[in-house]
């Protein structure tokens, strides 16, 4: 039995880059920092940041492009690829990154910017198919929105 699966909530650390390949295949690429805390032998706290490349395709490539910015919160889903490729140089190299199959937006929709002033506060996707989040009620009721919500 094998298992590939990577799962990782973080900050977006640069804008979705949304590319068309020459076969009309949509690609979007952007990274995502996760931070981990603790404290050491002598009882102090130590914070750690690690950065993952996601890559993301099709119709969930033009989600990501369109509702993602710098510092958003984002839940990403899905398998670790490792690419490799000779640089211009001729040295090997190689890119570790997770292939997006499940993304959640986990932020407000009002910060930070994003793409579109009226982008729902969450949204699911899984393998490109987009469920918008609940819509919330008018400001005057007095119903508890779903902006409101801390989790």
């Amino acid at each position: 039995m094998n298992l590939n699966r990577a799962t990782i909530i973080g900050n977006l650390t640069r804008d979705p880059e949304v590319r068309t390949t020459p076969n009309g295949q949509t690609v979007a690429s952007f990274g995502v920092a996760t931070n981990y805390s603790w404290t050491d032998q002598s009882g102090q706290k130590q914070d750690r940041a690690e950065f993952h490349n996601i890559v993301a395709w099709g119709k969930l490539a033009e989600i990501c492009g369109q509702f993602l910015a710098k510092g958003r919160k984002v839940y990403v889903e899905g398998r670790l690829q490792t690419r490799e490729w000779e640089g211009q140089d001729g040295a090997k190299r190689n890119r570790t990154e997770i292939v997006c199959e499940n993304m959640i937006m986990l932020d407000r929709s009002g910060a930070p910017a994003t793409a579109s002033a009226s982008s729902p506060a969450a949204a699911r996707t899984s393998a490109g198919n987009a469920v918008p989040a609940p819509q919330a009620a008018p400001a005057g009721d007095n119903e508890i929105r779903v902006e409101d919500i801390p989790f």
